[in-house]
Formats: C-alpha cells, sequence, structure tokens
C-alpha cells in the first residue's frame, strides 16, 4: 500500500493519505477541519483545486471531466501522488453561477 502526503496550501496543514483511503476520511481521523456534507461526491461542499499531483476520484459524480482534472472532491478523492490541494476552491460551474457572481438576474417583462 502506498502512501502520499497531502499539503492543504495556505494552512500548514498536512497529513498522509494511503491510495485506499479518502482525503476526507484521513482529514477526519487527523482532526483537519475539510468542509463537507453529502460524502457521495455530490454536493461539492468538500472541493479543492489541485495545485499539484493527481488524484483518482471516479465515484465524483457532481464533477464533470474536465473539472475532475483540476479539482478534487475529498469525500471521493484518493492520491495517486503527493498532493497540494487548496481547499474551499470550487469549479467554474459553481463559481459560474449568476448568482455567485452579483450579477442582477434578468427581468421579466
Amino acid at each position: 500500500m502506498t502512501d502520499h502526503t497531502v499539503e492543504f496550501v495556505g494552512t500548514g496543514e498536512s497529513i498522509t493519505v494511503s491510495e485506499k483511503e479518502t482525503i476526507l476520511s484521513r482529514c477526519i481521523e487527523e482532526g483537519i477541519a475539510q468542509e463537507y456534507s453529502c460524502r457521495v461526491g455530490m454536493c461539492l461542499a468538500c472541493s479543492a483545486e489541485i495545485v499539484e499531483g493527481e488524484v483518482t476520484q471516479p465515484a465524483a459524480r457532481g464533477l464533470s471531466e474536465t473539472e475532475a482534472e483540476r479539482y478534487a472532491l475529498t469525500c471521493m478523492a484518493r492520491p495517486l501522488s503527493d498532493l497540494k490541494l487548496d481547499r474551499g476552491k470550487y469549479p467554474p460551474s459553481i463559481e459560474g453561477d449568476a448568482s455567485a457572481s452579483g450579477d442582477p438576474a434578468p427581468a421579466d417583462d
């Protein structure tokens, strides 16, 4: 079983995670405050931007294929290498939402 170091950018926190466990499960065991909700790869609450490294996350249904290359759902993601993750970063499908951008909704005439 191969272990990898997962470093959280800007926090000074890092954990060792095996290829057989999820990043979130290890965070919980280590007392790392990682946000989460559904734990089934749908809600995106546990999203983190992959700054460096690779993960496998075949059950991360909340991400498109393109998003899954740049973002990890820590509840589903298992490391394939050492990682640097930026927690609390969300994929464009969420960040690009008009309500999140502050743009007013079009008026109904």
